[in-house]
């Protein structure tokens, strides 16, 4: 089926790795490409509705996420709520932005992840230096502490012996959430598998050196063909936040249990694509080209 040619919009960095992949492959399938950056988002609020600026972000077919920079609680509030206003405008955004905002909230998606009856890592988040102490003695005295926002292995440390919790209370005294996990044995490795639709791409994340195996942390990123019940996995744990494009990480545990460690809506695949034959950013800006906000194809003119 022949699609029109359209305007996809890309919200992010114009110098980001991944936008300029999206962008040459937007291009490369007959579309026009914008690129939106954060704080040029503008919003009239009027009777007849509320107007988006930059014109070629208003006139958009199809908008894509890339990216959610760091800011104040009131600068995330309002990108979010920009969105969810785009995409009730009748403009498709991927991903959806109800499932970009359980998947950045790591307490939410894995609250909803194991309610749907995935494994995931024993998790207890604690507000105060009391709580946590009493976490981290229920967890074994051996947790991983995560930002509750967060990627990249960015803020993530092992607190394995008392110096590193009593470090951890001091800083607690202050307030704030602290996400802590049970520290997961494992043989060095993890997978990422990346959703996008009904496709599935993956690679196998190893390190010697590091117990992160994020590659971002200089985990080596290598090819691996997961069994189906992976695939199968990383598409339910997609389906239960709602993205429709995921980047779910599993790590096989040396007792046996495979566990659905993070889901990230707005996933990298730098590595990936390292190891990939298929270009995955023409397979993205297909697959969304193809598809209405409703997840559906997109049956054309």
């Amino acid at each position: 089926m022949m699609l029109r040619p359209m305007t996809i919009a890309v919200i992010g960095e114009p110098t980001g790795w991944h936008v300029g992949r999206l962008v040459a492959a937007i291009r490369s399938r007959g579309h026009a490409a914008a690129v939106v950056r954060w704080p040029e988002i503008l919003v009239e609020v009027t009777a007849d509705g509320d107007r988006f600026a930059p014109r070629e972000l208003a006139a958009a077919d199809r908008i894509i996420v890339r990216g959610m920079p760091a800011g104040g609680l009131e600068e995330v509030i309002f990108r979010m709520d920009s969105l969810a206003r785009l995409a009730a405008s009748g403009i498709p955004v991927f991903n959806d932005p109800r499932s970009l905002e359980v998947a950045i909230d790591k307490y939410l998606s894995l609250s909803l992840l194991a309610g749907a009856g995935l494994a995931v890592p024993r998790t207890i988040v604690a507000q105060t230096p009391e709580s946590i102490e009493a976490a981290w003695a229920s967890l074994g005295c051996d947790a991983v502490i995560k930002p509750l926002f967060g990627s990249r292995g960015r803020g993530i440390e092992r607190i394995n012996c008392r110096e590193d919790l009593d470090q951890l209370l001091q800083s607690a005294a202050a307030g704030g959430v602290f996400y802590l996990q049970e520290f997961v044995p494992h043989a060095g490795w993890d997978a990422r598998i990346l959703v996008i639709g009904d496709r599935t791409f993956a690679m196998r994340r190893r390190s010697d050196s590091d117990w992160r195996l994020n590659v971002s942390r200089g985990a080596l990123a290598e090819f691996f063909a997961p069994p189906d019940d992976w695939r199968d996995l990383a598409r339910r744990a997609a389906a239960v936040v709602g993205a429709a494009v995921a980047g779910v990480d599993l790590l096989p545990a040396t007792d046996g249990r495979l566990l659905v460690v993070e889901i990230n809506a707005v996933p990298g695949w730098q590595g990936l694509q390292s190891v990939s034959e298929v270009d995955i950013a023409d397979t993205m800006v297909d697959w969304v080209a193809e598809m209405t906000v409703s997840g559906r194809p997109n049956s054309g003119p």
